[in-house]
């Protein structure tokens, strides 16, 4: 019998500390269940003008609400809508210019009465600006202002005095959150128009398309399937770094099977010598998976790990070959562990 795990015994204190910690994520989970489940007409009202929208989608919001604001327009940015933050009080000091009568403007206020954002509610009405609210109450300030409304309702901030925002900008937070995602959905936004926007880091690398990480050119071994393999590897030879599959291909230059290295060797373990001087179409692997080169990178990992295979060619819609993806190439530019996410959340709506 091996030795027992010792357990982590939490002090009195700690357990208290945590006790608060959880109440506190409690609450706001609830609330955000809560908000949810009131969510109306107006939340579809509201996504209706930002997909519409043929400008900018400008969020405002003062302090904490403002906080939140910036990080809304920044996930609508992100997801394929034009956004930027306008603070409300450098709003009434001439950046209202920015605004076009092309955008649509979408404030959040807890109350409904911030002092700042009211008092450029009358300009913006002027300028004839579109209104998206995201407040407690619908009959406050900015609601009445507002083409549509999202009321969150009066939500008790959480903690032991209840007074920092804390319940109210989670909430604010999730509504803008579905507000973008819907709307880059309904937009037809895609993981390649992601990557676009995410250039760098592990989301760089991870949204990559197979076209930039493809070998092409004089790197790829290609030869017509009617060759004998000794001509095939005699005539591709040449010094330096190859893909270790050779792509064959048909009379109509399309993609007909592929050999590899490993395949050359088996055949000289068999001593099978004979067969090196017939149609390398005799063993070549036929109709080998392919993938186009618009593909995400994502993709073709998931595809070399889970066939166990080394080298996937790239074809162009007639199945002619533009490339390979090598797993020398791809090994370690993204942890699989980022893959996996994305492979379960296919398998959840595929069944």
């Amino acid at each position: 019998m091996g030795p027992v795990a010792e357990r982590t015994i939490i002090p009195y204190g700690q357990f208290e500390l945590l006790r608060e910690a959880r109440a506190v994520m409690d609450e706001e989970a609830r609330a955000l269940t809560r908000v949810a489940a009131g969510l109306d007409a107006e939340f579809c009202k509201a996504a209706d003008l930002l997909c519409e929208c043929r400008g900018s989608v400008v969020v405002m919001g003062m302090g904490k609400a403002g906080l939140i604001g910036r990080k809304v327009a920044a996930t609508l940015s992100s997801t394929g809508t034009r956004s930027h933050f306008l603070h409300p009080a450098e709003a009434a000091h001439g950046d209202l210019g920015c605004l076009s009568t092309d955008d649509v403007l979408v404030v959040l206020s807890n109350s409904g009465e911030t002092e700042e954002v009211c008092r450029i509610l009358p300009s913006i009405r002027r300028f004839g600006i579109p209104i998206v609210a995201i407040t407690a109450d619908r009959t406050s300030s900015v609601g009445s202002a507002a083409t549509a409304t999202i009321e969150i309702g009066h939500l008790p901030e959480a903690g032991v005095h209840a007074l920092a925002p804390s319940t109210s900008t989670t909430a604010m937070l999730a509504v803008g959150d579905a507000l973008a995602l819907v709307v880059g959905r309904r937009n037809g936004f895609t993981p390649q128009q992601f990557a676009l926007f995410h250039a760098g880091g592990s989301l760089g690398v991870k949204f990559k398309t197979v076209g930039q990480i493809m070998r092409q050119g004089d790197a790829l071994r290609i030869a017509a399937d009617t060759k004998s393999i000794r001509e095939v590897f005699t005539d591709l030879s040449r010094p330096g770094r190859r893909t270790g599959a050779v792509m064959l291909v048909d009379g109509d230059g399309r993609l007909s099977g592929l050999f590899t290295d490993s395949d050359l060797a088996k055949l000289l373990e068999r001593r099978c010598d004979d067969k090196l001087d017939r149609p390398i179409a005799e063993s070549m692997a036929c109709n080998p998976m392919t993938i186009g080169p618009a593909e995400m990178l994502a993709d073709a990992i998931e595809i070399l790990s889970r066939h166990r295979i080394s080298e996937l060619p790239v074809v162009d819609a007639e199945g002619r070959p533009l490339g390979i993806v090598d797993i020398t190439d791809v090994v370690g530019s993204v942890p699989l562990s980022l893959l996996k996410p994305d492979a379960e959340a296919r398998n959840r709506s595929a069944s």
